[in-house]
């Protein structure tokens, strides 16, 4: 490989976008090419390299020891490359790609509303697929390339995992008004005595809820888990249960008259609401682009 000439340094590019995606449909839909014209170029790659590079495992693409050696010395000349050529590549309304998004329905209400009508309005080529996952698996879709960006709470992350932080975000409890005749809020007596929701994607989860109260000496009474911030509200109404979930998941329940908000009767510490990707996407200009849109639409909620 010292004939530099030889070789199509486009097919760089390409090696980049599938040790990126491990995925050779999403790696065509990034790169806007066909399927076939990826295959066939990494059919090339492990001729140039003499290596499998991306070897099929348990139905998904595992990159080889060479493939894991190369790759951050390729992201470092492509990334250098395009210093060399000046930002001029990248023009988010003529981009056309799909970025796969993981996150609860709680980020799904607050960011995803907004950041559509962004990605409308200035990239309108730029498609999403969202999903949901517990903490665990958005993690490991991250590194294993299968979502590009996860919204979420992460308190410990994996080496090769970047974040940044989005909202910090405080706890609200929400019950219903006529369960609550002359009262504003709850103590801790009265809190402890109600029946209460959990929002977690399996029984039995350790919430910050759950840990706060364990660290006061008390326990709560679950009566009702369920995946979904979006539906946990709507249980409340005509009920003695209590929610108790991250505060801008309550806006819009803000103005219903037969609702009450209130602050918890002990310490819940803030957390930070973060978006997290793989450190191999860091210099791409679109994925750059995305996490600023996603900031920008966080900044823009002023909470």
């Amino acid at each position: 490989m010292d004939n530099l000439r030889g070789i199509d340094l486009n097919l760089l590019v390409v090696l980049d976008a599938l040790l990126a995606e491990r995925h050779v449909s999403r790696a065509a839909a990034r790169l806007n090419m066909s399927q076939p014209a990826v295959s066939h170029a990494l059919a090339r790659l492990r001729v140039l390299f003499d290596d499998p590079l991306l070897i099929r495992r348990g139905g998904q693409l595992v990159a080889s020891a060479r493939a894991l050696e190369i790759a951050p010395v390729l992201e470092e000349a492509l990334r250098q490359m395009r210093v060399v050529f000046g930002p001029g590549d990248f023009d988010p309304a003529k981009e056309k790609r799909t970025f796969r998004l993981a996150m609860s329905d709680y980020g799904s209400a607050v960011i995803l509303p907004e950041l559509t009508r962004l990605l409308r309005l200035e990239a309108p080529g730029i498609d999403l697929v969202i999903n949901q996952s517990s903490r665990e698996a958005m993690v490991r879709q991250v590194l294993d390339g299968e979502c590009d960006l996860a919204l979420g709470v992460f308190p410990d992350l994996p080496e090769r995992l970047e974040a940044g932080p989005l909202i910090s975000e405080n706890f609200a409890c929400l019950a219903d008004r006529e369960s609550m005749p002359g009262k504003e809020r709850l103590d801790m007596e009265a809190y402890l005595s109600r029946p209460h929701v959990l929002v977690a994607m399996k029984d039995g989860a350790n919430t910050e809820v759950d840990t706060a109260l364990r660290a006061a000496g008390h326990q709560r009474r679950i009566a009702v888990t369920l995946p979904h911030w979006g539906n946990a509200p709507r249980l409340i109404q005509g009920t003695d249960l209590v929610l108790t979930v991250a505060r801008n998941a309550l806006v819009p329940y803000e103005s219903d008259p037969t609702l009450i908000i209130f602050e918890p009767p002990f310490t819940i510490p803030s957390f930070p609401f973060v978006q997290v990707w793989h450190e191999r996407r860091g210099g791409d200009p679109a994925h750059i682009w995305l996490r600023d849109a996603v900031s920008g639409v966080a900044i823009s909620l002023g909470r």
